[in-house]
């Protein structure tokens, strides 16, 4: 059984989750804030409690409130479970490949599958041109065949496609999977994403406004990937530039995770390979999470 909790990294993010590093914001709020948070992490740990189980809480309680989804990032809990996900392969000697990180509330099922390449942006977007390498391999470096990487992101305004208030958006604009060939290799040709903010005064905003801390992302990009006998991967880049890429209010920055990018004749190029880990070490379907499917 995990016990991660009383440990200073994860001491550290209850601080942050609450705000008690902030100067702004309701200091008994805070305080409840972290409590509360605190033994939501030791139920976890205490219960062994899943993935599955997790989210399918968050989906009971969460019947006519819209914000559940990017609540759990905002105050941690979401990232603590990658850090128990993280913690429970350790304690089983299965460790390793591409590190996973939050999915957030954004997937949308149903998008179009491409061979090896695939061009993201459907809608006319002004913005940089950005492209996507990486090799799809397991943990001794040998390329995947068939893998499927399935990648998403927001449009230049922080939007995307399916919950884009101004419906500017194609239905699957930016939201592409790709199948590699027999070397591994995937090529995604899109445009950079820009951060984004939690909705204005709504219950995310305000909830953080009150614990003295912002409710914005750094630019960045989704990712699944799955190949037959491999652990499914959740995980995402954010743009290394961004001025908040360690600053992202849901906590989604990891080491690894944030990829050096070049630039050459107005494209800027990154450079990010998947390393999945075979199924037979620790859990590792994808969890069963409430996502729209389109």
């Amino acid at each position: 059984m995990t016990n991660i909790t009383p440990s200073k990294p994860i001491q550290d993010l209850l601080d942050r989750a609450s705000g008690l590093d902030q100067k702004e914001g309701d200091t008994r709020l805070k305080a409840v804030v972290r409590d509360l948070l605190e033994q939501v992490f030791h139920i976890i740990e205490r219960h062994d409690l899943t993935e599955d189980e997790v989210w399918g809480a968050v989906s009971f309680l969460g019947k006519g409130a819209e914000e559940y989804g990017l609540m759990m990032p905002g105050v941690g809990i979401e990232h603590f479970m990658d850090l128990v996900l993280d913690a429970r392969d350790e304690e089983a000697g299965m460790g390793g490949g591409t590190p996973r990180t939050i999915e957030g509330p954004l997937y949308v099922e149903g998008a179009p599958l491409s061979e090896g390449s695939a061009t993201m942006s459907d809608n006319e977007d002004e913005g940089e041109r950005l492209i996507i390498t990486g090799v799809v391999k397991n943990e001794a470096g040998d390329p995947l065949p068939g893998a499927v990487v399935d990648v998403w992101h927001a449009d230049t305004r922080g939007f995307y496609s399916h919950f884009d208030p101004t419906e500017q958006n194609a239905p699957f604009n930016n939201r592409r999977k790709i199948r590699v060939g027999d070397d591994g290799r995937f090529e995604i040709t899109t445009i950079m994403p820009s951060g984004y903010a939690c909705p204005p005064g709504g219950s995310t905003d305000t909830l953080m406004t009150l614990l003295g801390r912002h409710a914005a992302r750094p630019a960045h990009v989704h990712f699944f990937a799955d190949a037959e006998g491999y652990r499914h991967l959740t995980t995402q880049i954010n743009i290394a530039d961004d001025p908040l890429v360690n600053d992202d209010f849901a906590f989604g920055t990891r080491d690894g995770l944030a990829p050096e990018i070049t630039r050459e004749d107005g494209v800027a190029k990154i450079r990010f390979d998947l390393e999945l880990v075979s199924s037979t070490k620790g859990s590792g379907e994808r969890s069963h999470r409430e996502r729209l499917t389109a």
